[in-house]
């Protein structure tokens, strides 16, 4: 019984991915951030596999949807943008989806979305400052970086002030939005996650 509950959630995993990395393809410039800082909603997918099905699931489906991004559309990052899309997202759907197991109620899911999205964005920021931009700049130098930059956030002067006016409010706009978007279709579509 537990091997074919262990295929199920496999399938249901993959499948989450799958959809996830097609989501992926559909995704937004904004006015605050340079170009490769783009929204998308692929992480619907993978908050709503965290949350019925577990953290660890959710984790998987982020895993999933960038592996799928760099064998079948490439990488213009070198894959540290696929890196830290799963690092990021993963602190999300993880954070997200461990509160809401542990008490499945919708106040819990609200502060476990709110919980993962305040997590994200902090350690999605130091991680930009401290790891992901100085390795991004083996691909891409600093300045033409800051330039991108500059030219949509005038805030933007050097690494810092791009984590805090770009990355910070992108990763809380992205996860308030996705949240807000999970909440009124999670119950539906858990019904059938719980098949």
């Amino acid at each position: 019984m537990s091997k074919r509950l262990s295929l199920s959630t496999l399938v249901k995993v993959s499948l989450l991915g799958a959809i996830s990395f097609i989501i992926m393809m559909v995704e937004f410039p904004l006015w605050f951030a340079p170009e490769f800082y783009k929204i998308d909603f692929s992480d619907l997918p993978a908050l709503i596999g965290a949350l019925s099905l577990g953290p660890v699931a959710g984790i998987m489906i982020e895993l999933i949807k960038n592996l799928l991004n760099v064998v079948f559309t490439g990488s213009i990052t070198g894959g540290i943008g696929e890196f830290a899309n799963f690092l990021i997202g993963a602190l999300y759907v993880g954070i997200a989806g461990y509160i809401y197991n542990k008490n499945k109620t919708k106040s819990t899911a609200i502060k476990g979305m709110i919980l993962g999205t305040i997590v994200m964005s902090i350690i999605g920021s130091l991680l930009n400052y401290y790891v992901l931009l100085p390795i991004y700049s083996k691909v891409m130098p600093v300045e033409e970086i800051l330039q991108w930059a500059k030219a949509v956030n005038s805030l933007v002067v050097d690494l810092k002030t791009l984590v805090i006016f770009a990355v910070l409010p992108f990763n809380l706009l992205k996860g308030a939005v996705v949240s807000i978007i999970t909440l009124p279709i999670y119950k539906r579509l858990s019904a059938i996650l719980h098949k």
